[in-house]
C-alpha cells in the first residue's frame, strides 16, 4: 500500500483546502470516493483489466499538486498556434486541471449550449451537476476514478440541449504547464440531450520538460437520437504519464464515434467503458498508436450491450518500434436478452524489432443466442512481398517501409468525420514515421 499511502495522507492533511477551492456538488462525492480508494488501493497486475500496466509503480513518484489553485503563468492563446488548417472550431483551453477563463472564443455558441468550468457551473446550477456528475464514472468500481474524484477541484462541462446540433466543432487543448514535477487531475462532463449533436476534439500537449502525471475522467451522457464524435489526440513527451478513464452511456438510437490517437507520449493507459442503455444505438470505437523508444501504450475497452438491436465496431491499430510496449484488451459483453446484437472487434499490430512487445487480448462474452459477433487479432511485421514489390520499382527501403506503415495506420484515421483534422493527422503520422518529432508548425508549446 506504499503507493496509496501518500494519497491517503495527502487527502487527510489537505481535505479542507480541497473543499474550499471546489463546489459543493463536487465535494459531495469526495469523501465517499476517498473511502472507496482507501478500500481498493491501486489494482495489481493480477487484476484482469490492469494486467499489462503496473499502476502501483505509475503512482509511486511524490509529485506536487496545485491544491491551493495558484495561478499558472501561461497565455495559451499566445503560445498555441497550431490550429488544424481549415478546421473552424470553438477553441478552449484547460491548463493542467483548470478551465482557462481569461479569454474565451468570441464566436457565440447556440442558445443553451454550455462550455464552461465544471466548478463554476456546479456553484450556479448544483442540481444539474448532481444529476450527472459521477453517475456513470462510479468511484466504487475503479481506484483511479476514485482518486480523481477525491482530488479533482475543477474540470470542463460541455452541455448541448435538446435538438441542438453544433455546426462548429469544439476543440479543447489540455496544456501541462509547471516549473516543478506535477500531478494533475482533469475531469470532463459531457451531456447531450435528446436529438443533440456535437463533435469534440481533445488535444494533449506538454509545455514544459517536467515529469507530469495526469489522471483524466470523462463522463459522456448521450441521449436518445443524439450524436457524439469524441476525438482524443495525445502529443506530449517521454516524461509524461497519462491515465485516462472514459465512460460513455448511450440511449436509444444514439450514435457515438470515439477515436483515440497516441502519437507521442511516455506511459499511457486509456480505459473506455461504453454502455448501451437504449435499443438501436451504435458506436464506432477506434484507436491508433505510433510508439518507439521506451514508450508504453495500453488501451483497455469494455463495450456493454445491455439491450437488443445495438451495433458496436472496434478497430485498434499499433505500430511499434525500438523497445516500445503496446497492449490492447477489449471485452464485448452481450447480456441476457440483448438479442440482434451486431459487434465486430479487431486489433491489428505491426512490430518493427525483436525488442518491442505487443499484448493483444480481444474477448467476447455472450449470453444471448441471436447475435452476430466476431473478433480478431494479428501481430506481425511488414509484408515481405509488398516490400519486395516496391523495392523492385525503385523505391528505397526506408521510403517503402514508411509508405507501408502509413497505409497500415491510415484505416483508423479515415474513420474521423472531420476532413481537415483527418488531413492534419495524415501529415502528423507521416512525420512521426519519418522519425521527426511531432511538432506542429508554429506551436510554441512543442518547441
Amino acid at each position: 500500500m506504499s503507493s496509496e499511502k501518500q494519497y491517503i495522507d495527502l487527502y487527510g492533511q489537505s481535505r479542507q483546502m480541497i473543499f474550499e477551492h471546489s463546489a459543493p456538488a463536487m465535494n459531495a462525492l469526495r469523501d465517499p470516493a476517498f473511502e472507496d480508494f482507501r478500500r481498493m488501493g491501486f489494482p495489481s497486475q493480477k487484476v484482469e483489466r490492469y494486467k499489462y500496466t503496473d499502476m502501483q509503480k505509475l503512482f509511486e513518484p511524490d509529485l506536487g499538486l496545485n491544491l491551493n489553485r495558484l495561478d499558472i503563468p501561461v497565455d495559451p492563446y499566445a503560445a498555441f498556434r497550431c490550429d488544424v488548417p481549415n478546421l473552424s472550431t470553438s477553441l478552449y483551453f484547460v491548463v493542467n486541471d483548470g478551465f482557462y477563463t481569461k479569454s474565451l472564443p468570441k464566436t457565440p455558441l447556440p442558445e443553451g449550449v454550455i462550455v464552461d468550468s465544471l466548478c463554476h457551473v456546479a456553484k450556479e446550477k448544483p442540481d444539474f451537476i448532481e444529476k450527472y456528475y459521477g453517475k456513470i464514472a462510479r468511484s466504487g468500481e475503479d481506484a483511479v476514478t476514485a482518486l480523481n474524484t477525491m482530488l479533482t477541484q475543477d474540470g470542463l462541462l460541455v452541455y448541448v440541449p435538446k435538438n441542438v446540433q453544433l455546426d462548429r466543432a469544439i476543440q479543447v487543448i489540455n496544456i501541462l504547464r509547471s516549473d516543478v514535477d506535477l500531478m494533475v487531475n482533469r475531469r470532463v462532463l459531457i451531456v447531450l440531450e435528446e436529438g443533440a449533436a456535437a463533435k469534440l476534439l481533445f488535444c494533449d500537449h506538454a509545455a514544459d520538460d517536467r515529469q507530469f502525471l495526469a489522471t483524466q475522467v470523462i463522463e459522456a451522457h448521450v441521449g436518445e437520437n443524439a450524436s457524439l464524435d469524441l476525438y482524443c489526440l495525445e502529443e506530449t513527451h517521454l516524461r509524461n504519464t497519462r491515465v485516462s478513464n472514459v465512460y460513455i452511456e448511450q440511449m436509444a438510437n444514439s450514435r457515438v464515434n470515439h477515436n483515440v490517437i497516441t502519437l507521442h507520449n511516455g506511459i499511457t493507459r486509456n480505459k473506455l467503458d461504453l454502455v448501451f442503455k437504449g435499443e438501436g444505438a451504435e458506436c464506432s470505437c477506434n484507436g491508433c498508436v505510433v510508439a518507439d523508444k521506451n514508450q508504453h501504450v495500453d488501451n483497455n475497452t469494455l463495450i456493454d450491450h445491455q439491450v437488443p438491436h445495438c451495433t458496436s465496431n472496434e478497430l485498434y491499430k499499433y505500430v511499434l518500434d525500438d523497445e516500445a510496449v503496446g497492449a490492447f484488451a477489449g471485452r464485448v459483453l452481450v447480456r441476457h436478452g440483448a438479442q440482434k446484437t451486431n459487434s465486430q472487434e479487431t486489433n491489428r499490430n505491426l512490430i518493427a524489432t525483436k525488442q518491442c512487445r505487443m499484448y493483444s487480448q480481444p474477448m467476447l462474452e455472450i449470453y444471448a443466442d441471436d447475435v452476430k459477433c466476431a473478433h480478431g487479432s494479428t501481430v506481425g511485421q511488414l509484408n515481405d512481398a509488398a516490400m519486395f514489390y516496391m523495392r523492385q520499382r525503385g523505391i528505397p527501403e526506408k521510403e517503402a517501409r514508411l509508405l507501408l506503415e502509413f497505409a497500415f495506420a491510415e484505416e483508423v484515421i479515415d474513420k474521423i468525420n472531420l476532413d481537415p483534422l483527418k488531413d492534419r493527422l495524415h501529415y502528423l503520422v507521416e512525420k512521426r514515421f519519418r522519425g521527426e518529432l511531432n511538432k506542429c508548425e508554429g506551436c510554441q508549446l512543442c518547441k
